[in-house]
């Protein structure tokens, strides 16, 4: 398995390229910008792009989608409860100085009984509220996409429509900590880091102490 990271878009958001070697299928984890590196690396290698799979609604992870699938010919699967931010994004980007022009459209949400695999590996959704009411992780073997819900050494904000801080530390501690200590944590924006290090080193914890 192959993750390649792309830094795009107004905010500086992660997009992740995951291609199995064996099949030459590929997914794409958050689409925050039309990428030309991205349309290339999957045109120039004859990967067959499986889905474009959104973590969450907030705009600065949804800008590429129309562009993105237009270029790649693949399927938008995004959480059914953030389709009012999407629906609504300039509700939101607004607040940040933001317009958008062409709403995002998707063709599938995660509860639509999708069975998500790329390769011989199943795409794993994990419901983890809190950044917002739909926000999911992705485990992919041990890889994990986490969004805007863990980051290195932090978390995600709660202070924007649909953040619940009791949601997102229940999410962080009771779904995403449950898993493996070498599990890969490839964040929405930032570096990489580790479920172990994050058990020991993230803000999380000193908040549940407090609490």
């Amino acid at each position: 398995m192959i993750v390649k990271t792309y830094v795009a878009g107004p905010f500086d958001a992660n997009n992740y390229l995951v291609i199995d070697k064996d099949s030459k299928e590929a997914v794409l984890i958050d689409c925050s910008d039309v990428t030309k590196d991205i349309i290339d690396e999957v045109k120039n290698n004859n990967l067959d792009l499986k889905y474009i799979l959104i973590t969450h609604g907030h705009f600065d992870h949804v800008l590429g989608i129309n562009g993105m699938k237009s270029a790649l010919d693949t399927t938008v699967v995004v959480p059914r409860e953030d389709l009012i931010l999407i629906d609504n994004i300039n509700e939101h980007s607004r607040f940040f100085g933001q317009e958008v022009i062409n709403i995002p459209t998707h063709d599938k949400t995660y509860d639509e009984g999708i069975d998500l695999r790329i390769g011989q590996h199943e795409i794993e959704v994990i419901k983890t509220p809190g950044h917002t009411e739909g926000g999911v992780s992705l485990l992919i073997g041990r890889n994990l996409f986490s969004g805007d819900t863990l980051f290195k050494d932090s978390f995600g904000r709660t202070d924007l429509y649909g953040g619940n801080t009791e949601k997102l530390v229940k999410s962080i501690v009771y779904e995403l900590f449950r898993l493996p200590g070498n599990t890969i944590v490839y964040p929405g924006h930032g570096n990489s880091t580790t479920i172990e290090y994050e058990k020991l080193h993230n803000d999380i914890m000193h908040y549940v102490k407090r609490g």
